[in-house]
């Protein structure tokens, strides 16, 4: 974990400077402080604490303390926050957990701030809508995105591959990684084994016509879903061309160690807002492929709110923590730093100013997110509490999958059972 808290010394510049860039911005008192916690990688902590540094030289009177620890570790430690009440003022907040955290009122509403002292009536109805728990608004949306298949250019070039990457199938999927480990001789394989990763079984249960959760929370993924995922990938590595089982069951690696990071394959499945971070390590330049469709399936992807920003139940200070988020989506020079690593901006006003300053990456981003548009389905419900211990489940027995200690059906029912269980125990 990185902390890193810094006082802006410039009081009477500073104030003017943000009243110029933010509506009503108040005037603060001296020694007020937030905190401010996030999962991230090097790329988005950069820029995070850019912005904090902004932020406090604009309101000298707040010291914001930023937290930052990978995704793996990041739930970990706010359950450990929210049971001793000890969470950070602000928190990065997920929609796949935002009903678990606001039924167990860990968060705080943002309602009573709206048009107050947070500006966002011009802001788009969707992405706002999905911050939104029984009719309140629980999280600030800073950015939408969507499930994104990142590849090697290069290797894909050399490989002579001109698969459509946008309608392409799972069959057309398997051949991509046929070719590339056969040119490279094996030194690259077609991709990372993502026998692990729910986020795309969950595509693949919506390509069977079905969520992973139904309206009341509970498990409508079936164990012919599971069975079917596990073994399509226990085909792939017996066929040698997806990334090694021993590289595959470390679970959540940094994006620095995954294969298209290191070199070792040639694609890996990511969120769309995380390809700025990627291509910071990547050694070559990435191109970016819907998750491949099932023949004659429905559509599985969807866009979502990336990550939002939540108010939580145990800050103190709440105009300053307002004032954070409000400059976090509407400060010129503050949108300008974060560009588009959380995901597309849901403020036309920001995107337009942040067109004529894209990079390369961010570029390739919002043209990838304009071109899926018509091929993605409907944004599914919040999973329900227990969502995360289910991902746990999921990772640790389809690990003796990998790993050759369970047969696949096997396997497979036994993930379905205790998810049930784990759900139904949560409610």
């Amino acid at each position: 974990m990185t902390k890193l808290t810094r006082r802006a010394l410039l009081g009477t510049i500073g104030a003017a400077a943000a009243a110029s860039a933010l509506p009503a911005t108040p005037v603060f008192a001296a020694d007020r402080s937030i905190r401010h916690y996030w999962w991230g990688n090097p790329e988005r902590d950069k820029r995070t604490f850019a912005v904090i540094d902004t932020f406090q030289k604009k309101n000298a009177g707040i010291a914001v303390s930023g937290e930052t620890i990978g995704w793996g570790d990041y739930w970990t430690k706010m359950a450990t926050q929210t049971a001793g009440r000890n969470m950070a003022d602000l928190v990065q907040m997920d929609y796949r957990f935002l009903f678990e955290y606001v039924h167990r009122g860990a968060l705080k509403p943002l309602d009573e701030f709206v048009g107050k002292s947070l500006m966002i009536a011009d802001f788009d109805k969707g992405p706002l809508d999905g911050g939104k728990v029984d009719g309140k608004l629980y999280a600030l949306n800073i950015g939408s995105n969507s499930q994104v298949m990142v590849h090697n250019t290069r290797a894909f070039k050399e490989a002579g591959i001109d698969a459509d990457l946008i309608n392409w199938t799972w069959d057309d999927f398997g051949k991509v990684c046929e070719k590339i480990t056969t040119k490279t001789g094996g030194k690259m394989k077609g991709s990372d084994d993502l026998s692990l990763m729910i986020e795309t079984f969950e595509s693949w249960v919506r390509q069977n016509g079905r969520e992973f959760y139904g309206p009341e929370g509970k498990v409508t993924a079936t164990a012919e879903d599971v069975a079917s995922w596990w073994q399509m990938w226990t085909d792939l590595r017996k066929a040698g061309v997806v990334r090694d089982k021993n590289k595959t069951v470390i679970l959540d690696p940094p994006i620095a160690e995954s294969g298209i990071a290191v070199g070792d394959t040639a694609m890996s499945h990511y969120w769309s807002n995380q390809m700025v971070g990627i291509q910071a390590v990547a050694k070559d330049k990435i191109g970016a492929a819907m998750v491949p469709h099932k023949a004659g399936g429905k559509p599985g992807q969807f866009i979502k709110p990336s990550m939002f920003l939540s108010l939580s139940r145990d800050a103190k200070d709440t105009e300053a923590a307002i004032a954070y988020m409000n400059a976090w989506v509407n400060d010129p020079e503050i949108t300008g730093i974060l560009g588009l690593e959380r995901g597309i901006p849901c403020s036309p006003k920001v995107r337009a100013a942040l067109a004529p300053k894209l990079t390369e990456v961010e570029k390739l981003s919002v043209d990838y997110f304009t071109a899926i548009q018509s091929k993605v389905g409907p944004l599914p419900l919040p999973a329900p509490k227990g969502a995360g211990e289910v991902r746990d489940a999921f990772m640790r027995i389809g690990t003796d999958v990998v790993l050759g200690k369970m047969e696949v059906a096997e396997a497979a029912g036994m993930f379905i059972e205790d998810a049930q269980a784990i759900v139904e125990r949560a409610q």
